[in-house]
C-alpha cells in the first residue's frame, strides 16, 4: 500500500507544526507519510519536545527544516497550523488538498516557565483535537466493504472502535 503524505506547516517549524506532525504520526502513520516544514526554520522548541514527552511521544530526533527542502515533491495533503496579526503563513506549492487552521504560537508567549507549559500543553491537545477531526472529515480512506455505525457507508477509520469492517 503506498502512503498518502501530509506536511505540516507554520513559519519556523518549531512548535505547532513539530508537534503536529508527531501527534498525526502517532495517531496515523501506520497509512500516511507525515512531515513537517516552515518559511523560516528555527530549532525545535525545548517545550514542544516536553509537552510531546508528557503524553508519550518523541519529536527530540524532530529536527526543524526548510519548505526549500521539498520543492518540487507532491503531498496529498498540505496542512497550515499558523496564525498571527499579519496572516504571514508560508505557502506550499504541490499539495493535492490545501487546509488551514490557525493556532496561537506558544513559543512567543511571555509568562513563566510554568505558564509557558501550559500553553504548550493546551496548543497540544488544541492540534491532537483538530488532527482527529481533519482525518475524519476530510481524510478518511475510502473502503467499500466498511461502514461508520450505518451511517456513512463506504468509509472505514482502521484504527476507531467505532468502525465496523463486514
Amino acid at each position: 500500500m503506498v502512503k498518502e503524505r501530509v506536511l505540516f506547516m507554520c513559519i519556523h517549524n518549531a512548535a505547532r507544526s513539530q508537534m503536529a506532525e508527531g501527534l498525526f504520526r502517532d495517531l496515523y502513520g501506520d497509512i500516511f507519510d507525515v512531515y513537517s516544514a516552515g518559511s523560516e526554520p528555527q530549532a525545535v522548541d525545548p517545550l514542544a519536545i516536553k509537552c510531546m514527552e508528557d503524553i508519550g511521544i518523541d519529536i527530540s530526533h524532530h529536527r526543524s527544516k526548510s519548505l526549500k527542502e521539498f520543492e518540487g515533491q507532491e503531498f496529498d495533503y498540505v496542512v497550515t497550523v499558523c496564525g498571527n496579526p499579519y496572516n504571514a503563513c508560508p505557502f506550499f506549492v504541490g499539495g493535492k488538498k490545501y487546509f488551514k487552521q490557525p493556532f496561537e504560537d506558544p513559543s512567543v508567549f511571555e509568562g513563566t516557565e510554568e505558564e509557558k507549559f501550559e500553553l504548550f500543553l493546551k496548543i497540544r491537545d488544541e492540534l491532537r483535537e483538530w488532527l482527529e477531526d481533519l482525518y475524519y472529515s476530510y481524510m478518511i480512506p475510502n473502503d467499500e466493504s466498511c461502514n461508520f455505525s450505518g451511517e456513512l457507508e463506504g468509509c472505514c477509520g482502521p484504527r476507531d472502535k467505532e468502525f465496523s469492517c463486514r
